[in-house]
């Protein structure tokens, strides 16, 4: 398996990175990809948001550092030895300045934040889409290794990382950074750089003492990440096998597994818990030295007749000022560090590469009739995993051949060849002459219809899974195809017809139901080739009859591949090829290949031999059925549709 297959499956740290300086790598790579976002191209709209924001953000940090001033002049205006009735309005005019300018303070900041939302959440859908069409963009390979619940889970806390980093980065990081510059240079200034470097010196120091545990909680976290991760696959797992854990009475094991998972992620939430306690005991301890220090300077300045009490008061102002943003640096710098793995994690998931590419400037798939030509075609997943070997044949256009063999010859491999799923190791697969690897995937896909083994349908209404095949088919249409599908009575029959719900994966319809849905989407796409991989192999003698009479008649003037395992299915195929261990070993007509007396003779005797035997079974079940038993047909329709 590729490389970078191999990663992109894993969850976890080992995922994002390795040591520290990868680690700061990609959190400078993270930010880099996120920048065109915030100023996107074609929005002007959004780009004079991030301006206004801006210019609210620095009118905001102004007024802030303006407003202890306004507090210093009304302190000293109001001391014993300077306040008088006459002078009184003085002061009073500074107390409302000071109450206005807090409020524009605020107001600008949220103001800033509501301007903003716009072009944070613009970037937070753009960059989830984004991420889901690359996933669609992936190959079958790397979806058949995916664990969903953990991949659901990466794109949640991924988008939901994007958010606070926009926000509080921009918004809070950033300011902080600006208000300290700025009441360092306004200490220098108004009394002497002692001020500023005490000051500058504990933000520092608290600074490095809340990254550098924050930096070790981290790792707390990232652990505890993965195990939320480990502890939701297994979960997800689990509820998507819901049935096999019943039919084994495994509900405890399940239990078991996932408790061992949840187990591990307790003691990890317990260290991040403690850990942060001892992170805001140290805060507290380095700025409260820093702020008694600078209180006992201003002190000594009033005490030498240099300083007034209002100059006492503002010093207080500007730390306790810095103190609520320096507060929430500890959260802010860990959530932050948090999204930017959260977000690595996922960008790590969008650099996986599509396996199957379009060629640069390719052109659509022209069908002039659909024929199909398997040219010396070899394929396999490992080196020494050959699936198929040499394979060739010619289905031409409005004809039929059927593909059969025993289990793991490669039948159904052929059918993802097809659609291009995978790109084959050598040879060619060509429709009307075109080579598949030349032509867009888009288009070849539209071409052509499937109707596969195993159907899973959308949590959704029977006529949505129907309309899947054709999106604006009007509801005439749907109930036409269902109806050539021997599907309408059934849905006819429903309490809610066609908006019933068929849950999830369709476990709410029996499999022949499924099928049923799956070929009515199908014949509504109406495809110029029809591609049946075990079509019917999930129903009855009787239905399996009808579906078949429906198939031929869609099937006309349409080019049609049919894989089987029942060779009841493909008697009347122009011609079979006969698959064994990736070679085609028999081909021919049915009649002509049971003369041969070969490989498909003998399958075909062994079929009728269990059908026979199966035959006999059901008479005498049928003999011994009390009064009032349901039939196989009937049994097949879900009781909770009754």
């Amino acid at each position: 398996m590729p490389r970078h297959l191999n990663m992109a499956t894993r969850q976890g740290p080992d995922l994002v990175t390795g040591g520290a300086p990868a680690a700061r790598e990609q959190h400078w790579q993270t930010l880099i990809a996120m920048l065109p976002r915030l100023w996107p191209q074609g929005r002007a709209d959004l780009k004079a948001r991030v301006v206004f924001a801006m210019v609210a953000l620095l009118g905001a940090k102004a007024i802030t550092v303006y407003v202890p001033f306004l507090y210093k002049e009304a302190v000293d205006r109001l001391t014993p030895d300077t306040v008088a009735a006459a002078a009184l309005i003085v002061p009073v005019m500074l107390i409302v300045a000071y109450g206005v300018a807090r409020i524009m303070m605020v107001a600008l900041a949220q103001l800033r934040d509501a301007v903003f939302a716009r072009v944070g959440q613009n970037a937070v859908r753009q960059l989830a889409v984004e991420t889901f069409r690359h996933l669609h963009a992936l190959s079958l390979r790397f979806h058949q290794e995916r664990r969903t619940g953990g991949l659901s889970r990466v794109i949640e806390r991924g988008t939901k990382g994007i958010d606070f980093l926009l926000r509080f980065s921009l918004f809070n990081i950033v300011p902080t950074i600006i208000e300290l510059v700025l009441v360092c240079i306004i200490l220098a200034y108004a009394f002497d750089i002692r001020y500023s470097l005490v000051t500058a010196g504990t933000v520092i120091f608290y600074m490095a003492f809340t990254f550098a545990v924050t930096e070790w909680r981290t790792r707390i976290r990232r652990e505890m990440n993965d195990l939320d991760t480990e502890a939701n696959t297994k979960a997800v797992d689990s509820l998507l096998n819901y049935e096999t854990v019943k039919y084994f009475g495994n509900e405890e094991h399940e239990a078991r597994r996932f408790d061992r998972s949840m187990e591990g992620y307790e003691r990890a939430a317990i260290k991040t818990t403690t850990s942060l306690s001892l992170l805001n005991t140290g805060q507290t301890l380095i700025f409260s030295i820093g702020l008694t220090a600078l209180m006992l300077m201003a002190a000594q300045g009033i005490a030498d007749g240099v300083l007034t009490v209002g100059a006492f008061v503002m010093v207080n102002a500007y730390l306790i000022q810095l103190y609520q943003p320096l507060n929430l640096l500890g959260t802010v710098y860990r959530e932050i560090r948090q999204a930017l793995i959260d977000m690595e994690t996922m960008f790590s998931l969008m650099q996986v590469p599509a396996e199957i590419r379009d060629k640069p400037g390719a052109p659509a798939l022209h069908i002039e009739g659909g024929a199909i030509e398997f040219d010396n075609v070899s394929f396999f997943y490992d080196s020494d995993r050959r699936i198929l070997d040499g394979v060739s044949f010619h289905v031409p256009a409005g004809r039929t051949l059927a593909i059969v063999g025993p289990s793991g010859a490669g039948k159904s491999t052929i059918a993802r060849i097809i659609f291009r799923f995978y790109d084959i190791s050598g040879g060619a697969v060509r429709i009307d002459g075109q080579d598949l690897r030349d032509v867009r995937q888009a288009s070849l896909r539209a071409a052509i219809g499937m109707v596969p083994q195993d159907t899973v349908l959308f949590n959704d209404t029977i006529r949505y899974n129907i309309r899947y095949g054709r999106p604006d088919a009007s509801d005439a249409e749907v109930e036409e195809a269902a109806r050539l599908a021997q599907i309408g009575p059934f849905i006819d029959s429903l309490p809610n017809g066609y908006e019933t719900r068929v849950g999830e994966r369709g476990l709410k319809l029996s499999g022949g139901e499924k099928q049923r849905v799956a070929i009515a989407r199908t014949i509504l796409k109406n495809p110029p080739i029809l591609l049946l991989d075990e079509a019917t192999s999930a129903l009855d003698t009787h239905t399996e009859r009808e579906i078949q009479t429906a198939l031929r008649q869609i099937s006309e003037n349409r080019t049609t591949l049919i894989i089987a395992h029942r060779l009841s299915t493909v008697v009347d195929a122009d011609e079979i090829v006969v698959l064994d261990h990736g070679r085609v070993v028999e081909r021919g007509r049915h009649e002509a290949l049971l003369a041969l007396g070969g490989a498909y003779a003998s399958m075909w005797n062994r079929q009728r031999e269990s059908d026979a035997a199966r035959e006999r079974a059901g008479e005498e079940a049928s003999d011994s059925s009390p009064p009032g038993a349901l039939s196989r047909a009937e049994a097949e329709i879900d009781p909770g549709f009754a």
